[in-house]
């Protein structure tokens, strides 16, 4: 009767862990695979059935670096040009979205709900449908393939984003902390530079680490605004070819893309769990 009522409740338990490990599974294989896949020869790439033990090499990494793959361009110098154009975005939305994030959460105007809804609107827009009109704009602007070119196509799609993320993380600080701040001789603008940001700076970091990352992996606006500074994730379509996929070097271009989100989650990670559960609890 005991092991009954034990195997009872540990059997939830014992299914929860199986659950987890199988989606464990399902998420981490294609990084396993995609890292593996760099790391073979085209030979070991291409054989069937697959290799699962096989010499790792660098020669992918090697061709993808220095240009002498299929795509002519050294990776150092398109990621230089992926991070310029999404760190110059992600300033540009940050600053906006933050100002305009604090007014939506902080003052009552006429239309202001419906200004929020509109800048909402926005974002659900897909890019390919305003990749034209804006590469039009751009063209008679002559900003093709010039960094404010991209940084600012970039930093408007990602505005909408970053005000509805920092109008829940201003409306989650309590205003009177502000209002003693202003009755101790602060302006509203120096309450909300010393007191509201620095208790926002973990929501400001994960509205950052967002908005970066969207404008990190963009593909459709770099495809058509760019052409000697073109991004990494344009570069990864020169890896299909008329002869074929060369995996191995499209996954070592995967695999440096990749590197720069990992480094900076980790980085930032303290600050992202605070973003995520700010004002969970009160």
């Amino acid at each position: 009767m005991i092991a009954s009522r034990s195997w009872k409740r540990t059997t939830p338990t014992l299914i929860a862990y199986v659950v987890v490990a199988f989606a464990v599974v399902v998420f981490v294989f294609p990084v396993y695979w995609m890292l593996a896949t760099s790391l073979k020869t085209r030979w070991d790439a291409f054989a069937i059935p697959p290799r699962w033990i096989f010499e790792p090499t660098l020669e992918n990494y090697f061709a993808v670096l220095t240009g002498s793959g299929w795509s002519p361009t050294p990776m150092s110098e398109l990621l230089g040009h992926s991070l310029g154009f999404s760190l110059g975005a992600s300033a540009l939305a940050l600053v906006a979205g933050t100002l305009t994030g604090y007014s939506l959460a902080r003052f009552r105007v006429r239309g202001a709900s419906q200004f929020a809804s509109w800048v909402l609107s926005t974002r659900v827009f897909p890019p390919v449908v305003v990749a034209l009109p804006v590469f039009t704009m751009m063209q008679a602007l002559e900003l093709v393939d010039t960094y404010p070119g991209l940084v600012i196509p970039y930093a408007a799609a990602s505005i909408p984003f970053a005000v509805w993320m920092l109008k829940g993380f201003f409306e989650g600080i309590p205003v009177d902390m502000e209002e003693a701040a202003m009755v101790d001789g602060c302006s509203r603008f120096d309450a909300f530079r010393r007191i509201t940001l620095r208790l926002a700076a973990p929501g400001l970091a994960s509205t950052a680490l967002f908005v970066w990352i969207l404008s990190w992996n963009e593909f459709i606006l770099a495809l058509l605004m760019t052409r000697s500074l073109k991004t990494a994730p344009v570069a990864v379509t020169e890896f299909v070819t008329l002869y074929g996929i060369e995996w191995g070097q499209l996954t070592a271009t995967a695999a440096m893309m990749a590197l720069p989100p990992l480094i900076l989650t980790l980085f930032l990670q303290r600050h992202l769990v605070e973003g995520l559960t700010f004002g969970a609890v009160k």
